[in-house]
């Protein structure tokens, strides 16, 4: 009953606060408005982002065709100019210049909330420091769809971008990461990829974090949406022969718990001991092996050593 009354409570203060909405809201002021685009499907441009876009002085964009052809099918005529990964660096002074002139400008990515493994994180930091005023009408992004659609724990998530493309670097980071939940980390992970680069990224996977659920979730939003579910190396061995067509969101399970046995945590504390490692540094690298509170394996070296 107290939960029902606290929504109710809840859809209320909304309600009211709809109803006193002032008539300009943030991104129809000047400064600079983070808008999310369609990830795929067009219908999931929101009122708000259409009404930012047409708005705006300009709008920065990462391919101005892109963009383009989306403002063109709504019927919006407005300034584009490009801001990417390549022009960044001299576009800031420029598009900073323009904000403190009071212009209203608008950041768009080719698809999806700008920033999340897109252009404009620069900027943002350098509005931000400058005091400007920096606003976002939030939408589609593809990492978190494809989170809800996975049927893995949704939270707590880590979030990885792109994978480095190269094996050894790409290993790497895999192995930093197995290291990081061996320390406590236990996350559902959800990263893009390349589709011709799928499959091996999934053996990697595979190979660095075991057999593991994960689901391949690729043309969200559109036509031929598909959610694949299945283990790491079951992916792997799907995708090994045909690449997945279209934009693709990796999503992987957090690890199972490790469960240690207190013969196997005495036999570890006493190999780490006999190894030359002081009570502290052995403590310290079995917890971080197991998993387990570094408090808890600490006592138990010490119970070790007091018996001989």
């Amino acid at each position: 009953m107290a939960g029902q009354a606290e929504g109710q409570a809840g859809r209320s203060g909304l309600a009211d606060e709809l109803a006193s909405e002032p008539p300009e809201s943030p991104a129809s002021l000047p400064g600079l408005t983070l808008v999310a685009t369609p990830i795929g499907n067009l219908g999931d441009l929101s009122p708000r982002a259409l009404t930012a876009l047409r708005t705006a002085d300009a709008v920065l964009c990462e391919d101005t065709r892109v963009t383009g052809a989306l403002l063109a099918r709504h019927g919006v005529s407005v300034a584009l100019q490009p801001l990417h990964d390549h022009n960044e660096s001299v576009q800031l002074p420029r598009v900073l210049a323009r904000l403190r002139r009071g212009d209203r400008l608008a950041l768009a990515s080719d698809a999806g909330t700008p920033l999340v493994s897109d252009p404009g994180y620069r900027l943002v930091r350098a509005a931000i420091a400058e005091g400007l005023p920096v606003t976002a009408v939030p939408g589609p992004n593809a990492a978190l769809t494809a989170l809800t659609l996975s049927g893995l724990p949704p939270h707590p998530f880590l979030f990885l971008g792109f994978l480095p493309p190269r094996a050894g670097p790409r290993a790497r980071q895999i192995a930093g990461l197995r290291a990081a939940e061996r320390a406590g980390l236990a996350a559902t992970l959800v990263l893009y990829e390349a589709p011709h680069r799928v499959a091996e990224t999934l053996a990697a996977l595979a190979e660095g974090l075991g057999e593991r659920p994960a689901a391949l979730a690729r043309e969200l939003t559109k036509r031929f949406e598909e959610v694949v579910r299945g283990t790491l190396p079951e992916l792997a061995a799907r995708y090994a022969e045909a690449p997945p067509l279209g934009e693709v969101v990796l999503v992987v399970g957090p690890p199972p718990e490790e469960t240690v046995g207190e013969e196997d945590l005495d036999s570890r504390l006493r190999a780490a001991l006999d190894g030359g490692l002081s009570l502290r540094d052995a403590a310290a690298a079995v917890a971080e092996a197991t998993g387990l509170p570094r408090r808890q394996v600490y006592g138990r070296a010490l119970a070790l050593m007091r018996e001989g």
